[in-house]
């Protein structure tokens, strides 16, 4: 979006002080000569007070051209011109038209060299702009010829103070002490907010810090600041695209593609955000017409599309995690769910899905763990809060553990079996053979389980709770 009034703009107090240069004017007869130009000018002024730029803008043009075109006597047309050109700063100033402001002003200087209004003017857009040499220039050409000018004075100690922050931060930023530089950007800004190279260069540390979302603050002004600033579009447009804002990222992208349309870079990206959009829109119409495969394979093609950009990535497996459960493949969605899960800890979509996943491989005691969790991060949800209690009623009428099961053994198996069993699940569940945190928890919870079993199916009293022991034979085996 284009920048429109910048925040800390002195264009008003601009427009009041060219009225005090038209009421000299005024006083001096000029004004009013050439009715066509006149009116123009007072349509331009009245709407600019009211807020209305393009039309003010428009009057101001038609004014320009009009005084271009007079055959009046040159001190006139010199008089109209400079007036106008001043006003018409103005609008540019409040349209956040900093370069045709100057442009404007420039030729109001050249019409009327002694002007101290337009100089200063000149100057304060220079500071804000960031150029300290051309600031410094302006405000010391006022105080040449009035040394009492406070303003120019003020202003001059300000480009001065602003040099020394710009020189810091490039400092700082070369050391790559990346958050002492934005500090000083910061204050950098306040006096320069118009500084591309400033704002530039605090979003390259905001990068570098990981904030993006502040990154794409400062670099969105600076699009419109620099001519055909295409790298900024591109950019704006990856950063984007990383977060998975893909309207965003095809609009910056179309904006570099405009002032270029055969930039490689731009043109690019954008047949790849577009390939990616494709896909993903593609998915999701399968998943909402419950054609879970297809809506699987899509988001597979969208790894392979994007396999760089984690956000893709995250959003695929969280995907595919949902059309597994759908397609009531408990144990491949546990598998991808749960890497979902590594990916994205605190998504309670996933955590959802992992859920009922668990239900449909009737792991009860898991799906509860996980809709706790979810209800962690989300206390309103109606939904998680459901799944929670349908999945607590479920482990609350689900029978005793079947040990022999957990163990991978029949009911008619002796002692060494047992034990030969337990030794091979624990060397292939024990949690320090894990690494990663969700793998690491359910080798725990297996491990518990199966030493569980051992220690039950070993025991002769244990196994006369349980019921299992028919045959005194097995007993007996079991005592050594």
């Amino acid at each position: 979006m284009k920048p429109g009034r910048w925040k800390g703009l002195s264009w008003v107090q601009f427009y009041f002080s060219l009225l005090c240069v038209i009421l000299d004017f005024q006083l001096d007869g000029v004004s009013g000569d050439n009715v066509e130009i006149e009116k123009h000018r007072e349509m331009g002024r009245k709407l600019l007070e009211s807020g209305q730029l393009a039309g003010a803008l428009s009057h101001y043009h038609s004014a320009v051209g009009s005084i271009s075109s007079c055959n009046e006597m040159v001190h006139i047309k010199i008089q109209h011109l400079y007036l106008t050109y001043y006003e018409r700063a103005a609008v540019f100033l409040a349209m956040g038209k900093s370069k045709s402001a100057l442009s404007d002003l420039t030729r109001a200087i050249r019409l009327k060299p002694d002007d101290l209004i337009a100089r200063l003017q000149m100057g304060n857009i220079f500071l804000k702009m960031g150029n300290t040499q051309k600031a410094r220039e302006n405000f010391q050409a006022v105080l040449q010829r009035s040394p009492d000018q406070d303003e120019a004075r003020h202003q001059l100690m300000r480009a001065n103070e602003l040099e020394e922050l710009q020189e810091k931060a490039h400092a700082t930023h070369h050391s790559r002490d990346y958050r002492t530089t934005i500090n000083v950007l910061d204050r950098v800004l306040v006096l320069s907010p118009w500084d591309p190279e400033s704002l530039e260069l605090r979003a390259e540390c905001y990068i570098h810090l990981g904030n993006t979302r502040k990154a794409i603050q400062d670099l969105t002004p600076t699009a419109w600041l620099r001519n055909d600033n295409r790298a900024a579009f591109l950019k704006l447009s990856t950063l984007h695209y990383s977060l998975g804002e893909n309207k965003e990222s095809i609009g910056h992208v179309r904006e570099c593609l405009k002032l270029n349309q055969d930039d490689k870079k731009c043109l690019s990206h954008f047949k790849q955000v577009k390939k990616l959009i494709k896909q993903l829109d593609s998915a999701e119409e399968h998943i909402k017409e419950e054609r879970y495969q297809m809506a699987i394979s899509n988001y597979e093609s969208v790894m392979k599309t994007e396999p760089n950009v984690p956000y893709y990535t995250n959003k695929a497996k969280e995907r595919i995690c949902f059309c597994l459960v759908k397609e009531k493949m408990a144990a491949k969605a546990i598998d991808i769910c749960s890497e979902a899960h590594q990916r994205d800890p605190r998504n309670i979509n996933i955590l959802r899905d992992r859920a009922e996943a668990f239900i449909l491989n009737r792991d009860y005691g898991e799906a509860v763990e996980d809709y706790e969790e979810a209800m962690e991060f989300d206390m309103e949800n109606n939904e998680i809060r459901d799944g929670l209690k349908r999945a607590q009623e479920l482990l609350k009428f689900t029978p005793k553990k079947d040990y022999y099961k957990i163990l991978g053994v029949e009911r008619s198996a002796n002692k060494e079996e047992i034990i030969h069993a337990y030794r091979q699940q624990a060397r292939k569940w024990h949690p320090d053979k894990y690494r990663v945190d969700w793998e690491k928890r359910k080798a725990g919870k297996r491990f518990i389980d199966i030493t569980s079993a051992k220690k039950v199916l070993t025991d002769p009293a244990s196994l006369q709770d349980l019921g299992t022991v028919k045959r005194p034979l097995i007993a007996c085996l079991l005592l050594y």
